[in-house]
């Protein structure tokens, strides 16, 4: 297992380099995890790509590097710490960089010899392929899929120079993964609205989402899908619920500074009891915060925003392969409970890509409502109060029916009314849907010794770190496990009690200042953590951060 960083300024090319590099590790045979690091900025500054590799499945990184390829000196400043003693330092003969460790190669001369200053990524490319012992014949087919016809042979000709200006370092024997894909977080996302048959997307540009409405901008037309870039975040959210009332399934997507002014819009979703979905890519606050950075401090927000009480339902997004079944079944939680449901997912987990199992659409879940058996004759009661708290939803255009929604009390007609026992019913009708809710709810998944006197908690994208954590630290002693949270509001509390009982401590494990999770478990649960480890600096939490963590144990909420 390989952990490789590519590095340097907005505007070098580093995330076109990465993204060939990675689909070529992948068609060699490799398992990988990659993550991006980049300033919120079109030229300059300091960004960069960190590629884990290996022959078994990885979903998360790790911060020692095994080799550097630095496009500028400040990359080599900026991650030198992370090289391991036996690394490489992959530069240009040009960079001055005083390490024992660096390997300056010609790659810029290479370029300007074969006729293209701009292929020196490709000459890069052969000379790291070179370096771990890959055939050039997976990087040949990728370079002939992913690159302009025109463009192919003097990329080529650069991936053939590099190859032969080193010799091999290392060594990785490939598997199989003709069965693996390879995903980032959103486009996870996406594909599993698309197979839940979404029909509307609407959004305001905003990071670190927008590679969501790039993606339905890409695919919406030939997947029928109606897609809005609207003026502002509030435009976005009443179009989606536009389209909701209208019978479209819809959804919307942003981050935090876009879902502050969507809130109340979500209150009318709440009382108007129209079905919904909103994705919250999460970057650090408050206000504009760290652009491109992440972390998972929303929670506390999300779960309470908009004035007054309604049900509402909260998902953590743990993984890629979550991102794909969690939204699709997060359409059909919304259309039977017709409410808003909220994912939460992160820059982390949206813009890192991994090799995942080929996504299934035969386990996505799905919902169809009973028809309504109510006669064409009688007057349709859009809010009837029925025993369940869910009321027959028809819709507009399709039924002689008068379909009202307000965004005031109303009775079961939909018409305005002030009445306190009314009041009192439509508030315990919508507020019932909570207890059904609590019926659906998938408790967190346990990981690691099933009698640990340790217990782990997190939710979201720190999972497949947490994971790997415990991996190592029950390598050394069988004490450790975690429990790890993705339907997180309402809290599913049964697996919670069961481990609490038998454990000696509690420690959870957040991408926040003020452990907002163990909060909502001491508030619903009436369970205490013991330790902390937090992180809120706007880079990811990594496997060595918990390890590290455990080592230097701070107090809990």
């Amino acid at each position: 297992m390989y952990n490789l960083l590519l590095g340097g300024a907005a505007g070098d090319g580093i995330e076109t380099m990465s993204a060939l590099l990675e689909k070529i590790l992948k068609q060699s045979g490799c398992h990988l995890f990659t993550i991006r690091d980049f300033m919120s900025r079109v030229r300059g500054g300091h960004n960069f790509t960190q590629i884990r590799f290996g022959n078994t499945p990885l979903a998360a990184h790790r911060d020692t590097l095994d080799g550097l390829f630095a496009i500028d000196e400040t990359t080599y400043k900026e991650h030198c710490h992370q090289l391991s003693s036996n690394g490489f330092i992959l530069c240009d003969d040009s960079l001055i960089i005083d390490d024992d460790r660096v390997m300056r190669l010609p790659l810029k001369e290479a370029a300007k010899k074969i006729g293209n200053p701009k292929v020196v990524s490709s000459v890069a490319i052969g000379s790291l392929l070179k370096l771990f012992d890959f055939s050039l014949t997976p990087a040949a087919d990728i370079f002939k899929t992913n690159l302009r016809a025109d463009l192919v042979a003097v990329n080529l000709s650069a991936l053939e120079k590099g190859y032969n200006l080193v010799k091999p370092r290392f060594n990785l024997d490939p598997v199989q993964t003709s069965d693996q894909i390879l995903l980032s977080g959103n486009t996870a996302i996406g594909l599993g609205a698309l197979a839940s048959g979404l029909k509307f997307y609407s959004a305001y540009p905003m990071s670190p989402s927008t590679t969501l409405l790039d993606f339905f901008n890409a695919h919406g037309n030939k997947m029928n899908v109606a897609v809005e870039q609207a003026e502002d975040e509030i435009a976005a959210i009443n179009m989606a619920i536009g389209a909701s009332y209208a019978g479209a399934p819809a959804m919307t997507g942003t981050s935090g500074g876009g879902f502050s002014l969507m809130v109340e819009a979500l209150g009318f979703t709440g009382i108007a009891e129209i079905p919904l979905v909103v994705v919250d890519v999460q970057r650090p606050g408050p206000a504009t915060g760290f652009p491109t950075r992440t972390e998972q401090s929303d929670l506390n927000f999300v779960i309470s925003a908009s004035q007054g009480e309604f049900p509402r339902m909260v998902i953590a997004l743990r993984d890629h392969a979550d991102c794909f079944y969690q939204t699709a079944r997060s359409f059909a939680l919304a259309k039977k409970y017709q409410l808003p449901v909220i994912l939460l997912s992160d820059q982390y987990l949206a813009d890192s890509t991994t090799t995942l199992p080929i996504l299934n659409t035969n386990d996505i879940v799905t919902y169809s409502p009973e028809p309504d058996a109510l006669p064409e004759k009688e007057r349709y009661r859009r809010y009837a109060l029925t025993a369940s708290g869910i009321s027959p939803l028809r819709i507009p255009g399709k039924t002689e029916a008068l379909v009202r929604v307000d965004s005031d009390e109303h009775d079961e007609f939909g018409q305005i009314t002030e009445s306190a026992s009314l009041r009192n019913q439509m508030v315990e009708k919508r507020m019932h849907k909570l207890d059904l809710l609590k019926d659906e709810l998938i408790e967190p998944e346990f990981y690691g010794y099933e009698h640990c006197q340790s217990l782990l908690l997190g939710f979201g994208s720190t999972s497949g770190a947490i994971k790997e954590a415990v991996d190592i630290l029950n390598a050394d002693v069988e004490n450790y496990g975690a429990l790890l949270f993705g339907d997180i509001y309402p809290l599913p509390i049964n697996q919670l009690k069961y481990y609490a009982a038998q454990v000696v401590e509690i420690i959870n494990v957040e991408q926040n200042a003020t452990g907002q999770l163990a909060a909502l478990i001491r508030q619903e649960a009436l369970i205490c953590c013991n330790n902390s480890i937090l992180k809120y600096d706007g880079r990811q939490l990594s496997v060595d951060d918990i390890l590290s963590g455990i080592k230097n144990m701070k107090g809990g909420f």
